[in-house]
């Protein structure tokens, strides 16, 4: 078995490696594995058509044995497992390499121990792919190249294997981080980890919020002391169980003045006190979006960018695809793609962002979520019909139909051409699922995309 215990002496060349998935995330771990001569061998249980590609790939470009439809008995011939972060850790064949001793990890552990450049780490139920791109917009210099990684579709494995082929100075690896990453760390230590806030997420895999709570705290437990956290202020969860912890903590706020950047009379007020910009200067909209900005403004700050590339940031970030993305104007109805929603926090969020009549498009796999925790929300806004469809279309019908007009259909096709129906000029209808996407597609992207698909049909029909 390969000894992890201590980062510096790990070892894995002619080591025997078992990755389990064959996901993005497992494919480029494999490579990375592969280039520093590890033994690779790679298997997925699926036989899905990207998971059998990136196995040819494996085999045929980079001569890594691999296997698919199937976890064989020789996945425990292995000094190391590198697992995806789809596979839980109860699982079965993770208890049954747990008992054979064999070291387990994820693939950020795994590439973060071929790095020694500086990592921000970006976590939370909400807001991390907009606070990372944020993030990556400001932190571009002469004196630093800002990377993004992670949880947003490029795995940290293929960013690290590019800078070992190709070295590049400067490097600041931004990462987005899922509490499902977050399950098989060991050493992982980010320079700075910012918390954008918790709630209600993942419950179908981690089983209770205590539970995960505890995986997003499993990021700062090897954070050395000069570590920093950002974190928001306002969310009284973070407040709680990250007091506790003694690292230096930098929070972030729209309504404390004990911050670096605060707001006052609808300014942005920064760390010398001068004010930076209106909030109506800012390039999308939102209170979520105002945190968002200062979590990553305060990174920023504490990495040393100027200020006058914060404002800049500021005033230029345009947004990220399928988080409360416009698509067309159809009828004079507009459609919001917000594919990116899969909790109830992140709907609520969409639902508060505008003032018109709404047709909400909600549905997919639910995860465990309480969609009557909608309701006072959808009373209280500009809600007037749902459609709702998917796995969880019946689930979501009978807590919410009885507040608005509401209507059930079998699949995100069919709840786009409803809504169309439903929608009156001067609407908006929005895609903000509440769900996981894995009912009807593989994950949020290819949703969001199926339906800017269906709307460009619509307005070319």
């Amino acid at each position: 078995m390969i000894d992890t215990s201590i980062r510096k002496n790990i070892n894995i060349r002619d080591k025997r490696i078992s990755v389990i998935g064959l996901g993005l995330s497992g494919t480029e771990a494999a490579k990375l594995a592969n280039h520093l001569g590890a033994i690779v061998f790679a298997s997925d249980a699926s036989m899905d058509e990207r998971v059998c590609a990136h196995s040819m790939e494996l085999m045929h470009t980079h001569h890594i044995a691999s296997e698919t439809g199937i976890h064989s008995d020789k996945i425990y011939d292995a000094d190391l497992w590198i697992i995806s972060p789809g596979i839980p850790k109860d699982s079965e064949i993770v208890l049954k390499a747990a008992q054979k001793k064999i070291p387990i990890v994820g693939e950020i552990e795994f590439a973060s121990w071929f790095s020694n450049d500086p990592i921000i780490a970006v976590t939370g139920s909400n807001g991390k792919t907009t606070t990372s791109n944020m993030l990556y917009k400001m932190c571009q210099s002469k004196e630093m190249i800002g990377t993004m990684a992670g949880n947003m579709g490029i795995p940290f494995s293929e960013r690290v294997l590019n800078n070992i082929k190709d070295p590049k100075e400067n490097i600041l690896y931004l990462l987005e981080i899922s509490s499902f990453q977050l399950e098989f760390i060991k050493h992982f230590s980010p320079d700075i980890l910012v918390y954008t806030n918790i709630s209600p997420d993942h419950l179908d895999r981690h089983g209770s919020m205590e539970e995960y709570i505890n995986m997003k705290l499993n990021a700062l437990m090897n954070m050395k002391h000069e570590g920093q956290i950002v974190y928001n202020k306002d969310d009284a969860i973070l407040e709680k169980v990250l007091s506790p912890f003694p690292h230096k903590k930098q929070p972030f706020s729209t309504k404390s003045k004990d911050v670096l950047y605060k707001i006052d009379n609808k300014n942005i007020i920064g760390p010398s006190d001068d004010k930076l910009l209106n909030i109506d200067e800012l390039s999308i909209p939102g209170e979520h979006n105002l945190q968002n900005f200062l979590a990553a403004s305060t990174c920023s700050h504490l990495m040393g960018i100027s200020q006058n590339q914060i404002v800049k940031s500021m005033k230029e970030f345009k947004g990220v695809e399928h988080r409360l993305e416009y698509v067309r104007t159809i009828n004079e109805a507009d459609y919001i793609n917000d594919s990116k929603a899969t909790n109830i926090d992140s709907v609520i969020v969409a639902i508060n962002t505008y003032k018109q009549p709404i047709v909400l498009i909600l549905g997919g796999f639910n995860k465990g979520a309480n969609f009557r925790l909608l309701l006072p929300h959808i009373k209280s806004s500009h809600v007037r019909d749902i459609v709702s469809y998917g796995d969880a279309g019946g689930q979501i019908n009978t807590a919410l139909g009885d507040a608005v007009r509401s209507v059930q259909v079998t699949d995100l096709s069919s709840a786009v051409k409803k809504a169309q129906l439903m929608a009156a000029p001067g609407d908006i209808v929005l895609l903000s699922p509440g769900c996981a996407s894995y009912d009807e597609f593989s994950n949020f992207e290819e949703r969001g995309n199926h339906f800017k698909s269906i709307i460009k049909n619509l307005a070319a029909s």
